[in-house]
């Protein structure tokens, strides 16, 4: 069950109209947040990011499924936009939720580190092609502005520069 300010973080986000994986990003910070703190591991970046998705999905933000990936994978996605949809039905197994927490706290805790997360966000963005990225960026004007998107533009040459240097 996701925290009450995860919840409120990702509302506020949907009210002010950014995009549904803005929204699902506060499920995933959650999640590292989680790992970080020792409450439980991930096998990987991608499985802790995949455990924040699904709570997302679950709590009803309008995240599709993936369009790449197994049809395993899909379907669990369906799944869980089809929980979210619904009201809030009965209460999970203890005795599941239980199993699978002891088992993801046999999973270690570097899933959430830095160069982790670092790596798999250069490794996601090689996929994701130039016009891919071009299109984040003219969606981002919408909800930063003009100005907002400046900012960013300015920041993320500082840090390349800082890191060259």
């Amino acid at each position: 069950m996701p925290e009450k300010e995860t919840l409120d973080r990702a509302r506020k986000d949907k009210r002010q109209g950014k995009a549904p994986s803005t929204q699902a990003g506060e499920f995933v910070r959650e999640e590292m947040d989680h790992i970080r703190e020792g409450k439980h591991g991930a096998r990987s970046t991608k499985q802790a990011i995949a455990i924040g998705l699904s709570k997302a999905r679950r709590a009803g933000v309008d995240l599709p499924a993936p369009k790449r990936g197994s049809a395993k994978m899909k379907a669990q996605a369906k799944r869980d936009s089809a929980k979210g949809k619904r009201s809030p039905g009965k209460t999970p197994s203890a005795t599941r939720s239980r199993a699978t927490e002891k088992a993801l706290q046999r999973e270690g805790r570097s899933a959430a580190s830095r160069s982790s997360l670092s790596r798999q966000a250069r490794t996601s963005a090689r996929t994701r092609g130039h016009a891919n990225r071009s299109q984040a960026a003219r969606r981002a004007v919408v909800t930063k502005g003009r100005l907002g998107l400046r900012r960013a533009a300015r920041k993320a040459a500082r840090t390349r520069a800082s890191r060259r240097g």
